[in-house]
């Protein structure tokens, strides 16, 4: 005589399985993993930035703390409870350290874009003279007899091979040119602003 509980006896193989509400263990690990990289990534920023970050003291605290730990085994340790720390805050507060920790990286890439603008504009300075004469047009007041005496020198320390000094100023020199150009440009867009709602 057949099995009344086999094969096609009319119920499903579902039928008796239990449903969760809650998410899978799977789920929670990636979670976990998530928030533990994000506290990662806090405790790799410099000291004055992770204090910034919006969020809970006692969270804060577990970070800077785990920046002065150097012994290997007392940060794995201290890492993991910065990971579980992250674990007690809720949604909004992670999408709000996520969403600052993304603006330092938009920010970071901009800053490099710009640095590295600035090294194109210095080697052209040092190859060519028309760009230290289109240089002084653009800002007329730079002190041109120190432009040309830094680009000498840093010419002579190329073809010498000493150590770049001259070179790392006219860097400094342009990185600020290019502050006061930016704050000037700020000024302009604020005074348009102000003519706007006039």
């Amino acid at each position: 005589m057949p099995n009344p509980n086999r094969g096609s006896c009319g119920f499903k193989s579902t039928e008796f399985e239990q449903e969760y509400e809650r998410p899978s263990k799977s789920q929670l690990k990636r979670e976990m993993t998530g928030l533990q990289k994000l506290g990662q990534e806090l405790i790799d920023q410099p000291r004055d930035r992770v204090k910034r970050v919006p969020m809970p003291e006692d969270v804060r605290d577990a970070i800077l703390e785990c920046q002065k730990i150097k012994d290997h085994e007392g940060r794995r340790r201290q890492l993991q409870f910065v990971g579980k720390k992250m674990r007690t805050l809720d949604e909004t507060e992670v999408a709000l350290i996520q969403k600052t920790i993304d603006s330092w990286k938009g920010a970071s890439k901009s800053d490099t874009a710009a640095m590295h603008a600035l090294e194109r504009k210095r080697d052209k300075l040092l190859a060519n003279d028309t760009a230290v004469t289109e240089l002084m047009a653009e800002y007329p007041e730079i002190d041109a007899q120190q432009l040309r005496t830094m680009i000498r020198n840093a010419r002579k320390e190329q073809a010498e091979s000493k150590p770049p000094k001259a070179y790392r100023e006219i860097f400094q020199l342009l990185k600020e040119l290019s502050k006061v150009k930016t704050a000037g440009s700020a000024d302009d867009a604020e005074g348009d602003d102000e003519e706007d709602d006039e």
